[in-house]
């Protein structure tokens, strides 16, 4: 893979940890969201990506307990992070390094789509999401394939017309905001690249 290459392939969709909103303010056109994080901030620097959510943002300004981020209006539009409120928890994950283990797939954190949670309960003993997504979408949902779901990294169970399902193992649902999210909740969806250059 090349170095080119590499670098449009930024995450990996294995959340490192699970910030909490500090502040949601406007600067013209532009809202700054100031995130509280631990784990990602060690070594992170001004100007680095980081996926909130799974939608990649730029770190504008960094202080001891918090990041902050430039988020343009049509990533407010086409994602969850313009329904965010202060005191609310997000999933982070910082950009891949050369040499880094892969234990997802490869994400680039561009959101395709907002998905809507349809159903979440037991199915088999495991604990399933359905998810409904625009029913153009669902072209780019292959069986056994990669999702990530709010930048997680999950596998495609099953498909329908217009929804997919997912089941969540108990350390995904405890280390991310799966374990508080359920019907009628927005979550953001970047299919695989792999699936959409099939289709």
């Amino acid at each position: 893979m090349s170095a080119t290459n590499f670098r449009k392939l930024m995450f990996s969709g294995i959340i490192e940890e699970l910030g909490i909103v500090k502040s949601i303010s406007r600067k013209g056109n532009i809202t700054l969201l100031a995130i509280n994080a631990e784990k990602t901030l060690v070594d992170t620097k001004i100007g680095d990506s980081i996926a909130v959510n799974g939608a990649c943002l730029t770190a504008v300004e960094i202080k001891k307990d918090s990041f902050t981020f430039e988020v343009m209006p049509q990533t407010l539009k086409i994602t969850n992070l313009g329904a965010l409120r202060i005191g609310e928890k997000v999933n982070l994950e910082r950009s891949l390094k050369v040499g880094d283990r892969i234990s997802g797939h490869f994400v680039l954190g561009h959101i395709d789509c907002l998905g809507i949670i349809r159903k979440k309960g037991y199915s088999g003993g495991n604990l399933a999401f359905e998810i409904a997504i625009p029913p153009e979408f669902i072209k780019y949902c292959l069986a056994k394939g990669s999702i990530a779901v709010d930048g997680i990294s999950l596998t495609i169970a099953d498909r329908k017309s217009s929804a997919f399902s997912v089941y969540i193992i108990p350390h995904t649902l405890k280390n991310t905001t799966l374990g508080f999210k359920g019907p009628s909740d927005k979550v953001n969806i970047e299919f695989d690249l792999l699936a959409k250059r099939e289709n």
